[in-house]
């Protein structure tokens, strides 16, 4: 072999080929004192190589190569020597090889590490970014959540509105009748179904004619007539005759409900609660009674009227609220209920008294100034000079 004659032999290790040149100064053989010396430079060598093998990655598996390699040759047979130096240089250069390769393989193992599982130096910044997404979601779900609501009172809204209608036409196309009709309208439920014979008498009906506007065509249009003029009629005259039959019906109603076929219908509605109850605490929830004050239509809006503690109160609905007074009239209730003595209730028995500390208020404070619990300031005044007079006429009897 040519490298055999220029003195050079080759031997593997792990793997590779290594040239070695028995010419060189460096190297004297292997019991050649200079061979201890080389071990480190040898090291060196074959971690470079490897390095290069394992393309620059130092791995653990390419430092696992290099170690058993350093091992290799730091247990090859040397002869002894007096100087302990390089062998102590080759143990330094296999513990540094073994912290290398520790600290390698602790660091796979932290970049193989979950999320959950990183080390506490990086839980901080995990722990404030975290926090930071889940306020983002947190509002933007109140976002979602406030649209979301809004959108399902919109479309409760809508249906509403819908069943309204849907009942308004379902009503007026089932019956046929206006009057039932108008009596099925939300916010109407104070009103009773008028019989059509009691409207097409003319003796109940009288002066209203020079109330209300349009009386022929609202009068045609409550009894369920075909008006030949309908058709010529605007949007706005249309408009203002169906007004006009609003109220015509209601004062109508205002005449029916004190006659005694009005006040059975009425019973039946008062007998549910369908007028409401009493929110005085002492009446129990008595049912109440609609009462108007005056008889005059687009004066005042209708009230209810307890007749046990005979208080006038506004409808609970805001519907019902809005209905003129005059479509009830103002002998109603207490005509009823004079007609129906078995039916006139208890006055409550209990009474609130105002107290301070769990004493009773003094009639002669201010408190009472302005108000009917307290007697009158004129009669205390009066009751004072009385008062007064009385005893200058017991001082000017003793004198005498």
């Amino acid at each position: 072999m040519a490298a055999e004659g220029n003195g050079e032999r080759s031997s593997k290790r792990g793997g590779k080929v290594v040239a070695v040149d028995h010419n060189n100064d460096d190297y004297s053989g292997r019991g050649s004192p200079n061979n201890n010396n080389n071990i480190p430079d040898r090291l060196a060598q074959l971690s470079l190589q490897d390095s290069t093998e394992t393309s620059g990655t130092g791995s653990a598996q390419g430092i696992d190569k290099i170690l058993m390699m350093a091992q290799q040759a730091v247990d090859s047979p040397v002869q002894p020597h007096h100087h302990e130096s390089p062998a102590a240089d080759a143990s330094q250069a296999l513990a540094a090889l073994q912290s290398a390769s520790a600290e390698q393989r602790l660091k796979e193992q932290t970049n193989a590490m979950s999320p959950g599982q990183q080390s506490p130096a990086a839980m901080p910044q995990l722990s404030s970014s975290s926090k930071k997404l889940r306020v983002e979601e947190g509002e933007n779900a109140e976002e979602e959540e406030e649209e979301e609501e809004e959108e399902e009172e919109e479309e409760e809204e809508r249906v509403e509105e819908e069943e309204e209608e849907s009942s308004e036409i379902s009503a007026s196309d089932e019956d046929g009748s206006w009057i039932a009709w108008f009596c099925s309208l939300r916010g109407n439920e104070f009103f009773c179904e008028v019989d059509e014979d009691y409207i097409q008498d003319d003796f109940n009906l009288t002066g209203l004619n020079g109330i209300v506007p349009y009386y022929d065509y609202a009068l045609d249009m409550v009894l369920d007539v075909e008006m030949p003029m309908e058709d010529s009629l605007t949007e706005e005259q249309q408009e203002i005759v169906e007004s006009a039959a609003e109220m015509l019906y209601g004062l109508i109603h205002a005449r029916y409900i004190v006659t005694n076929r009005g006040m059975h219908a009425m019973y039946e509605k008062y007998r549910t609660a369908s007028f409401g109850r009493c929110p005085h605490v002492f009446c129990q929830g008595q049912p109440v009674l609609p009462v108007g004050l005056s008889d005059l239509p687009r004066n005042y809006t209708v009230n209810v009227f307890c007749p046990r503690c005979h208080g006038l109160f506004f409808p609970k609905s805001t519907r019902q609220a809005n209905i003129d007074g005059a479509y009830f009239g103002t002998t109603f209730p207490h005509l009823y209920l004079m007609t129906h003595p078995d039916m006139v209730p208890i006055k409550p028995s209990q009474m609130y008294v105002p107290r301070v500390y769990g004493f009773k208020i003094n009639q002669a404070s201010l408190y009472y100034r302005n108000h009917e619990e307290g007697p009158p300031q004129q009669q205390i005044e009066g009751s004072r000079q009385s008062s007064g007079s009385r005893r200058s006429k017991r001082h000017g009897s003793r004198k005498s």
